[in-house]
């Protein structure tokens, strides 16, 4: 990994190290039963490499392609490019391409597999929305995540629930579904389906457990980088606001990006468990950019 000036976070690394162990091991497991139980889980397997390769080193164009965005150039949005210069001398990383979506949802999110693959996107709802300052810290914010790799980490992680549904719907049309085990107990279909169904649970969980994580590790990197803490406070709190005036269906076209958003597209009355949601409590985050304020000394 290149480094960076960006603060290190060895909690953030232990974590998306253990969740990649955890979701390999798990899908050695479910490859292991599914063979067992007859299904040519060799095809199934290559169908879905290729489909995370092209996930994997194209994710920053799918991204921008499904957001509505275009990378714009340093004469078409100078006040963004310079933040971005700026950060990027200060945190000593190469410059990731800039890109605009044009949605009113106020938000922005960073993808790409390497540092010198990525992209950073914001929507013209932020850039209405927020001042030189609240956009500095979500900038850096969004760098960090970049900087830290979570956006490959999380993009893999992702992709492999889609793994064991594929996987689920070539055996049973293949027609195990009607068939039943050796010892004529459960029918092989619902042996599956319940097999995948605990896979993609469990997968879905930790990669929310890391998204969440990753959040409060980005937001504190993006702080100390700038030395502006309360700036990325008052840009959490505003953009958090603005949600709930958001259309409803602007809101649910946004929503499948949650996970590499800034902040999460949900209207103020949106309430999820702890263990589903993508991000940490508004709370939360704020208590953290708090305490930082405190250790620099500059009470906000």
């Amino acid at each position: 990994m290149v480094q960076t000036r960006f603060a290190p976070d060895r909690g953030l690394t232990r974590r998306m190290v253990v969740t990649m162990f955890l979701l390999g091991l798990l899908y050695v497991v479910f490859v292991a039963v599914l063979i067992a139980l007859g299904v040519r889980a060799v095809a199934v397997l290559l169908i879905a490499g290729v489909m995370l390769l092209v996930q994997y080193f194209m994710s920053d164009r799918i991204a921008l392609f499904a957001m509505h965005g275009r990378v714009v150039s340093p004469q078409e949005a100078p006040e963004l490019h310079g933040m971005i210069d700026r950060l990027c001398a200060l945190a000593d990383m190469p410059k990731p391409r800039v890109a605009i979506a044009d949605s009113d949802v106020p938000n922005a999110f960073a993808t790409g597999r390497n540092q010198k693959n990525s992209v950073v996107c914001v929507t013209t709802g932020l850039l209405r929305r927020l001042d030189a300052g609240e956009l500095e810290g979500v900038l850096a914010h969004e760098m960090s995540h970049v900087a830290h790799r979570d956006v490959a980490v999380m993009t893999i992680a992702s992709f492999l629930g889609i793994v064991a549904g594929l996987m689920t719907r070539v055996a049973l049309y293949s027609g195990l579904g009607r068939g039943r085990d050796d010892r004529g107990g459960l029918p092989i279909g619902l042996i599956i389906m319940l097999a995948s169904v605990l896979v993609y649970a469990v997968s879905f969980l930790l990669t929310r457990a890391l998204s969440r994580y990753r959040e409060l590790a980005a937001d504190r990197a993006g702080a100390l980088l700038t030395q502006r803490p309360s700036a990325l406070s008052s840009a959490l709190v505003k953009i958090s606001g603005e949600m709930a005036r958001i259309p409803t269906r602007d809101l649910r076209e946004a929503e499948p990006f949650n996970a590499f958003f800034f902040v999460p597209a949900l209207s103020g009355k949106a309430s999820l468990s702890a263990l589903l949601a993508t991000h940490p409590p508004l709370e939360q985050r704020l208590d953290q950019l708090g305490r930082i304020s405190a250790q620099l000394g500059q009470g906000g």
